[in-house]
Order: structure tokens, then sequence, then C-alpha cells
């Protein structure tokens, strides 16, 4: 679709990987259903009801912005024969779920898009960094990091929008606001489904909802072994964000020094 000159009011949801319950709830928020865009910053099908996310999300039409992530090129490029394996053990699951139309649907997919918003200006969204969807930059990274991963963005350009490492934050990186919204179904640091909600300023959501319920529908609705245990610790956010911090650290290239 042609993309609107300037909006008012963007919902950001990122990384819903598969959790058709946590997507409802978000959905339903007052201010998601009145933004003027939905905007999905990737990772929207790796995990245990694929299928069902992106139909419920296609229904919403033009209202969806739509960004691959890496989990999504991953799902494709299984089914096309591209790769034998993926990292995520539910990755290959999630592959089988998909129709044809669906992986094809995926394929086609931007890494990244940009639009203008007002009290923000120019806004680049993408899943992980501009240049690459799985390169990992975290709250704490360091602007020796940042100025690697936004070399060659527009000056234009003031707000990045990124997800991929599951925890929210909003800071400045010389001179231009980096916002990731966090995860919607496999959030790290506390339970709830993360988002975000843009213009004119920069406002971190989490929407709580019925975990428990959510996972006894998961385990009677999807067929991935070990179900149950795989939405006990997403959904209710075992992994803490300092074990995250800690375990995906060295992967943004501090160990180069640099201050943060």
């Amino acid at each position: 679709m042609p993309l609107p000159i300037d909006v008012a009011r963007v919902a950001v949801l990122s990384d819903i990987h598969g959790v058709l319950p946590a997507l409802e709830a978000v959905l339903v928020e007052p201010d998601v259903v009145d933004a003027d865009l939905i905007v999905l910053t990737g990772d929207i099908t790796a995990g245990p009801q694929p299928a069902e996310v992106i139909e419920m999300l296609r229904t919403l039409g033009d209202r969806v912005l739509w960004v691959s992530g890496n989990a999504d090129r991953e799902l494709v490029e299984y089914r096309r024969g591209e790769r034998t394996e993926i990292p995520d053990p539910i990755g290959p699951y999630a592959a089988s779920r998909l129709t044809d139309d669906q992986v094809d649907f995926l394929a086609a997919l931007p890494r990244t898009a940009t639009l203008t918003i007002r009290g923000l200006g120019r806004v680049l969204f993408c899943h992980a960094t501009p240049r690459d969807d799985e390169e990992m930059v975290l709250v704490d990274s360091s602007l020796v990091r940042w100025t690697e991963v936004l070399a060659g963005v527009d000056p234009g350009i003031r707000t990045v929008v990124c997800g991929h490492t599951h925890m929210p934050y909003v800071r400045l990186a010389h001179g231009r606001l980096v916002v990731n919204p966090g995860s919607v179904g496999m959030p790290y640091g506390r339970p709830g489904a993360h988002w975000c909600l843009l213009g004119p300023g920069t406002d971190l959501r989490v929407t709580p909802y019925d975990i428990a319920s959510a996972v006894t529908r998961l385990s009677a609705e999807c067929a991935y072994p070990g179900i149950a245990e795989w939405a006990d610790y997403f959904l209710n956010a075992r992994a803490t964000d300092a074990e995250a911090l800690e375990s995906w650290g060295p992967k943004d290239g501090r160990d180069r020094g640099g201050a943060s």
C-alpha cells in the first residue's frame, strides 16, 4: 500500500512470535484500536500459532505496516529448502504450520520502513538494526557500537525503532532517539504483552493478560512437543533482563571497548 505522508499515532508491535493470546490482548487496547497505523517490527510468526497470528493481522488490512524479522526470514528459508535447520527449536514446527501463501507473504516483506509521525518527524522501523535483521544492540551498548549500526542512515531520520532483543527501552544515541517496544509474545524481564505508542512522544506500554489461561490454551491448540513448558517459560518471562543482557552483551561488540 502507499504509505501515508503524515500520521499522528502509531502503535508498534514487535516480536509477537506466534503467541495469539498476547496479540489478541494488545489489539483490543483502546490506543491500538484508535491508532492511525499498527507497525510490526518483525519476528511475527516464529512460535506456537504462526498461521493464526498472520491471518488475524491480515484482517486489519492497510492499518498494518509489516516489517520482516530474522525469525520470519528463517521460516521462509527453511520452507523453501534454503536452510536445513533453524536456531530456535520451535522454528521448524512454526514453518510447517504456514501455508504456501503465508510463506510467500512473509518472503515479500520489507526489512525496513519509514514514516513521518507528528512530533517525531521521520521514523525508521527495522527489526534488529537498519542494516541487519539479527545484529545485536542493547540499551547499554556503547556509542561506538551505535555509530557502527546507524552508519548510512539518512541524517533526516531522528528516531529509529527496532525490536529483536525482547526488552523495552528508549535511549539517545548521537542525537537520535532509539526505541525498542519490547516483545508482545516472548518478553524478557517481566511478563505481559509489551508494545509502544508513538506520536507526538514515545510511550512504552505493557498489556497484562491472563497468562495461566493463555498457557492452557496454547497447550490445547498447539501440537508442538513440550508446548506447555515453552508457554510457561516465555509467557511468564522466566528469563530475566539481567540474564539476557549478560548473555547477549558480548554479541554487541562491547569487548572492543567504548563508552556507553
